[in-house]
């Protein structure tokens, strides 16, 4: 009959002693690190909350004495008696020139990227990328002030043709003679201004592409093209949505530009070429040191608004990416 033997285990050792003192360090770093990870996040949470009270707050104290509906209502005059005053002007001049700037620059980006990724030649492609990404650190008031003194001038040209020959699809009809200082010609500025943030953001994200997807597609025979439609589109899906976020969130919120090359005016016209409109951010700049302090929560309420939008267009693009992790690279 076998009899069950217990086994002791060994003494500690001299090597195990030396691990685990220097494994506590380690460890300590660990959770140093962590708190301060944690406390960054929740910092960042606090700020955005509190940033969130204090506008709401203002923006209250704002619309409670206002005589108009404040999401309805053209007029802006909170200095009246009574006030009167609503963001519809400005909320269709921010979201108009938004979808001109991103329909022009997110197209360019992606061809300029795949171009510096994937066409040009190495001596060409780095060259090119400092040149994009200086665009990206050229202050707004510089784009402004081409924008005004350049930009402006050679587009009536432009304003003119469009009119003689797409004038029939209305948004292009101009009903008056006047330069370009209008919702176009912001649009096209913001297409520039945001053009090299996403090109540098869609370059880096096509540069990750597995080099063994696109050798594959090409040792099936593809072309180039159809590797890229195949393989590098895809997989960087979810990079181009988060670029073009990006840029679409300088776009709602440029101010000093839009301030320097619109002619702004209060009323809500889908003729793109006629000058006038507003929009949120060149309202609250242009208006913010003339107001008295009921005018300045009146656009304080206004700036809430505008920081509404940028979360829900923020929360629509996690939501996208979310519901594309497989073309992330994640699993790559």
């Amino acid at each position: 009959m076998a009899t069950a033997t217990t086994h002791t285990p060994p003494p500690p050792g001299r090597n195990d002693t030396a691990r685990a003192k220097a494994s506590a360090p380690s460890q300590a770093g660990d959770r140093i690190f962590s708190g301060l990870s944690r406390g960054s996040g929740i910092t960042l949470l606090v700020i955005m909350a509190a940033i969130a009270v204090f506008l709401t707050y203002r923006a209250i104290l704002a619309i409670a004495d206002n005589e108009g509906n404040f999401l309805t209502t053209s007029e802006w005059n909170p200095a009246g008696d009574p006030p009167v005053f609503g963001i519809a002007v400005l909320a269709f001049g921010t979201i108009v020139s938004s979808i001109i700037a991103m329909a022009i620059a997110v197209p360019v980006a992606i061809g300029i990227a795949l171009f510096i990724s994937h066409y040009a030649p190495r001596k060409l492609a780095g060259p090119l990328a400092y040149v994009v990404d200086l665009l990206a650190a050229v202050p707004s008031i510089i784009y402004g002030l081409w924008g005004a003194i350049f930009l402006v001038p050679y587009l009536d040209g432009l304003n003119k043709w469009l009119d003689q020959y797409m004038g029939w699809t209305y948004i292009f009809d101009k009903s008056g003679e006047g330069v370009a200082r209008n919702m176009f010609t912001v649009g096209i500025l913001l297409a520039i201004m945001i053009l090299p943030i996403i090109t540098n953001v869609t370059r880096e994200v096509f540069l990750q592409v597995p080099r063994m997807h696109e050798e594959a597609a090409l040792a099936l025979g593809a072309t180039r093209w159809e590797t890229i439609r195949m393989s590098v589109l895809p997989f960087g899906r979810s990079g181009i949505i988060s670029a073009s976020m990006l840029g679409l969130g300088r776009a709602l919120g440029e101010t000093m530009a839009v301030a320097v090359v619109l002619s702004p005016n209060f009323i809500i016209s889908g003729r793109l070429l006629d000058p006038g409109g507003g929009t949120f951010a060149q309202n609250i700049a242009a208006k913010f040191n003339e107001a008295n302090e009921y005018g300045r929560d009146a656009l304080i309420a206004s700036g809430l608004v505008l920081f509404f939008i940028t979360l829900l267009v923020n929360g629509a693009a996690r939501w996208i990416i979310g519901r594309r992790k497989e073309y992330s690279g994640a699993n790559a």
